[in-house]
């Protein structure tokens, strides 16, 4: 399979050095990202074009290969191609006759090529050459150029010819690697969630700081998502994961803070951490999910003596979005399943909040707080590689894992609903019911309590980390099955 990566616009219009740069680094991600599907993936090209080429013939690794492309930043859109060597106009007639014949016969189509190099013909004489020798061979109905019911593409470069029998969108934005650093503020739901693919879609590298408020549980689920994000559009970068346990910071908040102001003086203190964080990371930017006046915190005035805590730049990509066209995004970009399942905190300290706090008031209650708590927090923050996470959280986790399920045991199917619907898990005999990570501790207690349950995910891990939450919980009927 052969591929033409074209480039995001906004590329194509800088300087040379920095559109090369751009380009170069564009080239280095998908090499990154591929190469765990085809170890021998072949990507070159300049300019605004990247050529990506695999031998493999595997449909489930090209289609591998085209989701990763899809979700990477720095593409606008990829061609998939048949490539030939140029030769008369005869010759493209017959090379796009091996693609297109059968599509052709009773439809209204148009020709559109596009051309680089030096020829003694111009693309318009290709698409009129082409369209009309196609029309009479194939039995089409006839050419239509403004709603063609299928449109015969092919690229012509110098001496070669592609031509085009799929085209793909991609996500646009800048090559992750190009730009800057930020440091996203994540809570698991909807908004910062939202936000941080929004700002790695744009180009610049997320890393991640959870401020803990709600137990294992809690940091687990946030860990998931994070990764999830990562994972699916981040993965040509390495990022951190910085987990503040902030429990104690809540607590001083809810003792020594007219309650009134805590939700202010909350997000202070963590923009506060998030900046202590961010000099660790030699970080510049902090990243929040908040949307004007979604909640009491986020007016415009509560919102300028949050910034005020820090020196930093704060960046807000979702600051003019309504809250329903940011959950749309969250199911487009699959987050949303796991922020419906996602405790949240933040909002629910105030009663009464204060919409237009004043700033001498809430340095005043801010003087009630001990300042030493918030640095013993930053002091225990842990920071871990985001591709280590999930492994890390499983160690030196004691769980009885078990290689073959009896007669009356359910296995319970937690991987994400895509990996369900790829591979399906078959077990004879056995009931299997299928119930994703980021729901099973919200869902788990509803399930009858008299079975024995047995979870499984492809590697034991995601498995063995819910286990152990559930058993935790007083679950005593829960495994992990493995099967050998």
């Amino acid at each position: 399979m052969k591929l033409i990566v074209k480039v995001f616009p906004e590329i194509t219009i800088k300087s040379p050095p920095v559109r090369k740069k751009f380009i170069r680094q564009l080239g280095k991600n998908i090499r990154t990202v591929l190469r765990g599907l085809d170890a021998d993936i072949v990507v070159g090209g300049v300019w605004d074009n990247l050529e990506v080429e695999t031998r493999l013939t595997d449909p489930k690794v090209l289609q591998g290969i085209r989701d990763r492309l899809s979700c990477m930043p720095g593409i606008a859109n990829f061609l998939q191609v048949a490539e030939y060597p140029l030769g008369d106009m005869d010759d493209v007639v017959a090379k796009c006759k091996l693609h297109y014949a059968d599509l052709l016969p009773g439809t209204m189509f148009s020709v559109r090529c596009k051309r680089a190099g030096r020829h003694d013909f111009s693309s318009m004489d290709v698409e009129k050459y082409v369209g009309s020798q196609l029309r009479m061979q194939c039995g089409a109905a006839g050419i239509e150029l403004k709603k063609p019911d299928l449109v015969v593409r092919m690229e012509i470069r110098d001496q070669r010819l592609f031509v085009v029998h799929d085209q793909h969108k991609g996500m646009g934005g800048y090559p992750l690697g190009a730009l800057e650093q930020t440091l996203v503020l994540m809570s698991g739901g909807f908004d910062s969630t939202v936000a941080a693919y929004q700002i790695m879609r744009r180009g610049l590298m997320a890393h991640f700081c959870f401020f803990n408020l709600g137990g294992r549980a809690h940091e687990l689920g946030v860990m998931e998502v994070a990764h999830f994000i990562w994972k699916k559009y981040g993965s040509s970068q390495r990022v951190l994961f910085v987990s503040v346990p902030f429990e104690e910071v809540l607590g001083e908040i809810l003792q020594k803070v007219d309650n009134s102001h805590m939700g202010v003086v909350l997000k202070r203190m963590m923009l506060r951490a998030a900046s202590a964080v961010a000099d660790r990371l030699e970080i510049d930017v902090l990243v929040t999910g908040e949307a004007i006046s979604q909640v009491a915190s986020q007016t415009l005035p509560n919102l300028s003596l949050i910034d005020a805590a820090t020196d930093k730049l704060v960046l807000r990509p979702l600051v003019a979005t309504h809250k329903q066209d940011i959950v749309d995004l969250a199911t487009e970009i699959g987050t949303a399943d796991f922020a419906r399942h996602m405790p949240e905190y933040c909002g629910v300290i105030s009663v009464n909040p204060k919409t237009n706090a004043k700033r001498n008031r809430v340095e005043y209650e801010e003087q009630q707080f001990d300042m030493a708590i918030l640095e013993q927090a930053l002091e225990r923050a842990k920071l871990v590689s985001i591709d280590r996470v999930i492994d890390d959280l499983s160690r030196n986790i004691d769980i009885e894992e078990v290689s073959q399920a009896l007669a009356g045991q359910v296995i319970i199917d937690i991987r994400h609903p895509d990996a369900q619907e790829d591979q399906p898990l078959q077990v004879p005999g056995v009931e299997i019911q299928t119930l994703p990570f980021y729901a099973l501790n919200s869902r788990f207690k509803a399930l009858d309590d008299t079975r024995q349950y047995l979870l499984y995910c492809d590697k034991g891990v995601m498995s063995r980390l819910h286990a152990h939450h559930l058993l935790s919980e007083g679950h005593a009927n829960v495994r992990v099955y493995r099967p050998s």
